[in-house]
């Protein structure tokens, strides 16, 4: 059987030793999750953050096309991940900030879900630098992605009722 075909992770071996179990989740409630990650692009030049600002930048937007793919990760983390289990995202924000020769870029994730969102934020943060490192790599030959790091993780521990204990009335 193919590795990403129906149960690629029974097909999966690290040091030789089979990889098929998931790490089981079913006796977690579902809890308000939300985590925030950053990373950061260094730049050589005040001409690299001025093209930045100005959005004069040859190949395009590098805010714009690293937010679309940022969004695109996050979503995709758990197909990109082995171990890591597709959940619903009920919110996602990329901020950016220039401070000097860095670009930081901060990655928002929220889910209402049994685990936690942190590889999801960490996903889209990494994502975001490499975009922003391929789009300037034209303009300035010493780009370099920074750090990537959690800065922040909670869950709200309160019940959560599910959809199914909740009466509702459609109209016709």
């Amino acid at each position: 059987m193919p590795i990403w075909g129906k149960n690629y992770l029974k097909t999966i071996r690290i040091n030789g030793k089979l990889i098929d179990n998931m790490v089981d989740i079913t006796h977690k409630s579902a809890t308000l999750r939300k985590a925030i990650a950053m990373a950061t692009v260094l730049v050589s030049s005040e001409n690299t953050v001025k093209l930045i600002e100005q959005r004069q930048v040859p190949k395009g937007d590098i805010f714009e096309f690293a937010r679309a793919s940022a969004l695109l990760a996050i979503k995709k983390t758990g197909d990109m991940i082995p171990d890591c289990h597709p959940l619903p995202v009920e919110y996602a924000a990329i901020r950016y900030t220039i401070a000097g020769l860095q670009i930081h870029i901060e990655v928002e994730v929220h889910t209402i879900y049994k685990t936690g969102v942190e590889v999801e934020a960490m996903h889209g943060a990494s994502v975001a630098a490499l975009v922003i490192y391929d789009m300037l790599k034209p303009i300035d030959k010493q780009v370099e992605i920074g750090g990537i790091r959690l800065l922040e993780k909670k869950a709200v521990r309160a019940m959560i009722p599910c959809l199914g204990s909740l009466h509702l009335k459609l109209q016709s």
